[in-house]
């Protein structure tokens, strides 16, 4: 506003303009000295992962998103489509797959979802796994079609 007021000509430049301008300069520098602290304060916050916490037998979650103990291996689904998935967990938690589907081997990376159930995605083919406790889905997941469903470890 002190801006405003100087180029409309409505301050006339008294003690209390002068007053407004120290203040500004001030809290701008109180800002620039606080910035690289709460840089680090905020980042450090980020580093930190709550710990994982058993909901049930076999599932854990943390941060927001589940892991269930599932095991690598093959799948059968409901319609006879054969998959193989092999699952790369480190420190408990399931961050991609290699899936080989229909003679081509995909590897899917973790992509957090709204709802917290274990999802990956190839961007490159489109293909999305999907995983809860009872079964596996494929989807095609351009048209989020199901490609394969009903998939359960052999």
């Amino acid at each position: 506003m002190l801006t405003e007021r100087r180029r409309t000509g409505a301050d006339t430049g008294g003690a209390g303009a002068y007053n407004d301008v120290v203040l500004i300069t001030r809290s701008r520098q109180m800002i620039r000295l606080a910035l690289p602290g709460l840089a680090a304060l905020l980042l450090s916050a980020c580093a930190l992962q709550r710990p994982a916490v058993e909901t049930a037998p076999g599932v854990t979650e943390q941060g927001g998103q589940f892991e269930f103990a599932l095991p690598s291996g093959d799948y059968r689904c409901e319609r006879g489509e054969r998959l193989k998935v092999q699952r790369e967990v480190a420190n408990a938690v399931n961050h991609r797959i290699q899936l080989a589907w229909n003679g081509n081997q995909y590897q899917l990376e973790r992509d957090p979802s709204y709802s917290g159930l274990p999802r990956f995605e190839d961007a490159a083919s489109g293909l999305v796994w999907i995983d809860l406790p009872w079964k596996g889905l494929l989807l095609d997941g351009r048209t989020h079609k199901p490609l394969a469903n009903e998939c359960r470890a052999a």
